[in-house]
């Protein structure tokens, strides 16, 4: 488990992280998360790959490293650079495919978290089912529609969306880096998020969110210290319904929580 706080002293806002990434009941994990952060921003991106015989932990990896590096380099004032920068991600994924028979087939979800602490915005995008969870005093406001068959199912009415976490055909995507242009698929938050303190944000693969359900995040959220302790009760949470489930080899599953709040 990893933590770092960040200080706006401008705004006397603080900012706390943290972040965990497991193999669940794999041999490998092919999730992968990392951030980076400077005085005035904060990028934050988890991924998770596919690919087979080691294609998914190398895409995941190139997903994050080059969010951060392209991030680090400018900052994202609008969600079409947010846009762009997934899209440019997709390319990038996509020029390493034929690096290796390995990596031919590779692909990866992604969400990504750019902050703005001298304006206190927050941006997101993702392609894929890994999700982005917004709480508000906490109480959940939103998260991310998934890219997958069985969203799309529970959008006709075909599905409840309870139902998602458990269908036989949860892990099929209708896209994901990697894909060809014309078959991508990303969303993005339309407008900036003006962060108020008690703020959280939870990022994380679907190996955590299919095991954890909203009602979970919420309860635990509120009885977490901060945001590593979250984290590790969520983490709790995974294994018991894996458990529970009877998911010896259940899959990978990553996440990092940024709590918003004043120092």
């Amino acid at each position: 488990m990893k933590e770092a706080r960040v200080h706006d002293g401008s705004h006397d806002r603080q900012l706390e992280l943290a972040s965990l990434s497991r193999p669940g009941g794999r041999a490998s994990n092919q999730d992968a998360c990392g951030h980076w952060r400077s005085d005035e921003r904060l990028c934050c991106v988890v991924a998770d790959g596919a690919g087979g015989h080691g294609g998914g932990d190398v895409a995941a990896e190139l997903v994050v490293r080059h969010i951060i590096d392209q991030a680090s380099l400018a900052p994202l004032a609008r969600a079409d650079e947010v846009q762009h920068l997934l899209i440019d991600t997709n390319a990038h994924l996509r020029r390493h495919q034929s690096d290796s028979a390995s990596t031919r087939d590779m692909h990866s979800t992604v969400v990504a978290l750019f902050v703005d602490l001298t304006c206190q915005e927050a941006l997101w995008g993702h392609a894929g089912d890994s999700r982005l969870y917004l709480f508000r005093d906490g109480v959940m406001l939103s998260h991310t529609r998934d890219h997958s068959v069985v969203q799309l199912m529970a959008d006709a009415g075909l599905l409840m969306p309870e139902q998602i976490r458990t269908h036989p055909r949860r892990s099929e995507l209708q896209s994901a880096l990697g894909s060809a242009p014309e078959d991508l698929l990303v969303s993005i938050v339309p407008r900036p998020w003006r962060l108020k303190p008690r703020d959280a944000f939870l990022l994380c693969t679907d190996g955590l969110w299919e095991y954890v359900n909203e009602a979970e995040m919420c309860a635990s959220l509120n009885r977490a210290a901060d945001p590593a302790d979250w984290l590790a009760k969520l983490e709790e949470l995974v294994l018991l319904h894996a458990s529970e489930r009877g998911k010896v080899g259940h899959d990978n599953f990553s996440g990092i929580a940024v709590w918003v709040g004043d120092s």
